[in-house]
């Protein structure tokens, strides 16, 4: 089976990441993604390295393997024509340009409902529709910066730090790729198109987790922590001989079987660590007792260690060691991409797994500018012009 979503045409104004990965994941699940572009524009993600021998983006094509081209000017009267014609048959039309461009080209929500009352319209954007700061634009690091989520990351002590990954993005795309399926059954239920409004801030508030819930209770702005949880401990990362471990054992049972496997039965009935409360509040001291023990192994012998009692607590992998770590390859969650670096060039997997649907080891390659114009047109019934 192709996938949940094979039948389902989704046209792709996107650009960067957060719409480019709200797509990836749709056409991961089957549907057909046509990439709308102006003609002659180099997408800026083409421009970001690493650049392979080809002159093709490893940073572009991840977001967007296994997508179609076509090139359209959205001003001009005969492509917009074809574009009509494209959204009077397709199921999605996505966009992620900043609030007021749509409307400048004519292609806002009233216009485009009135005349394909079927299509599904999703936006996304820095800061949504409305509001103040609605037409302000964004990316990654501004809404990091202004969604809190910079405020708790880091060491302590430190300067607020951007999680690595542009999850502020990514996690916003992951929200659209959700409303628009939700969108889909609402679609089959009644016919209609519906209109999708993701502001990346607004998702990144939904993604702070309790932390309102802390504030509101104390009082106090919740402040980086490094690897350590905020009430739970031990819940850290501890240095070994050479390297670092993930360290959980929250729960009262599960601390009294830590300090058994680690041989510090010294600690069981210290009253600073029991019960689980008050190694919480005392998580500096939990750290402080622990910390020598873990050194005295390497990385490698504490997994030893730990492994047969199937406790949470894993090594910090490093990206070439979860690259080749066995698991990862039995859940094909490292896969290639077509055409790229020799067919060699390696890309996330889908970690969407549906029974009897495909999960193949590699994605075909992104589209050339306007490669499949002649192929969209027929399909769809569009005589070509010029």
């Amino acid at each position: 089976m192709a996938g949940p979503l094979a039948g389902v045409t989704i046209l792709d104004l996107t650009h960067v990441v957060a719409g480019p990965f709200s797509t990836m994941v749709l056409a991961e699940l089957g549907a057909r993604v046509i990439k709308v572009k102006a003609p002659g524009v180099t997408e800026i993600t083409r421009q970001i390295g690493p650049h392979f021998p080809d002159g093709e983006s490893g940073y572009h094509a991840t977001f967007n393997a296994g997508k179609e081209s076509l090139a359209l000017d959205l001003k001009a009267d005969a492509d917009r024509a074809i574009f009509d014609q494209l959204m009077a048959k397709a199921d999605v039309m996505v966009e992620n340009f900043v609030p007021g461009v749509m409307e400048r080209l004519g292609l806002d929500w009233p216009r485009v409902h009135a005349a394909h009352p079927g299509l599904i319209y999703a936006s996304i954007s820095g800061f949504g529709q409305t509001g103040p700061l609605s037409e302000r634009k964004a990316n990654d690091g501004v809404i990091q910066a202004m969604g809190g989520i910079m405020s708790l990351t880091g060491p302590m002590g430190g300067p607020p730090t951007r999680i690595g990954p542009a999850m502020a993005d990514m996690t916003a795309g992951l929200y659209a790729s959700a409303a628009i399926n939700a969108a889909l059954y609402h679609k089959k239920c009644t016919g209609q198109g519906t209109r999708i409004d993701i502001a990346m801030l607004d998702v990144q508030i939904k993604l702070l987790e309790h932390t309102l819930a802390r504030y509101h209770a104390s009082g106090i702005d919740p402040t980086p922590l490094g690897s350590r949880h905020p009430t739970i401990a031990p819940f850290d990362v501890f240095e070994t001989g050479d390297g670092w471990i993930l360290v959980t054992a929250g729960a009262d049972d599960q601390w009294q079987k830590l300090l058994d496997i680690i041989e510090r039965p010294d600690l069981k009935q210290d009253p600073r660590f029991q019960p689980m409360m008050e190694r919480g509040r005392n998580s500096a001291a939990v750290a402080e007792e622990l910390g020598p023990t873990f050194r005295q192994k390497s990385t490698a012998e504490w997994a030893a260690i730990f492994d047969p009692h199937n406790m949470r607590i894993a090594p910090v992998l490093s990206i070439s060691e979860l690259m080749a770590h066995p698991q990862v390859a039995e859940r094909n969650m490292v896969v290639t991409i077509d055409g790229v670096d020799g067919g060699a060039c390696p890309m996330p997997g889908n970690p969407i797994k549906i029974t009897g649907v495909s999960d193949p080891a590699t994605r075909s390659a992104p589209p050339a500018h306007d490669r499949d114009r002649d192929r969209i047109l027929r399909d769809f019934g569009i005589e070509p012009t010029g």
